[in-house]
């Protein structure tokens, strides 16, 4: 019995692209979607790191100006 099975008719093979072609475009179709996703997740990343920088610089100004002010 052989461990490989390769068909004399070539028209069995058509069902096998077939479903590698339907996975094969999920699949891409997956990856894009993530990648869409992972970037609208960095973008709202960059915000929310850029307000909070803002809100430390402001922070330590207002203490430098209370420190200043005793």
């Amino acid at each position: 019995m052989p461990f490989l099975y390769f068909p004399e008719d070539k028209s069995e093979y058509i069902p096998a692209a077939i479903s590698f072609t339907i996975f094969m475009i999920l699949m891409i179709i997956t990856y894009r979607w993530i990648l869409k996703i992972s970037k609208k997740q960095e973008a709202e990343s960059k915000k929310i790191e850029e307000r909070v920088m803002r809100e430390r610089e402001e922070n330590m100004q207002h203490t430098a100006q209370h420190s200043h002010d005793k």
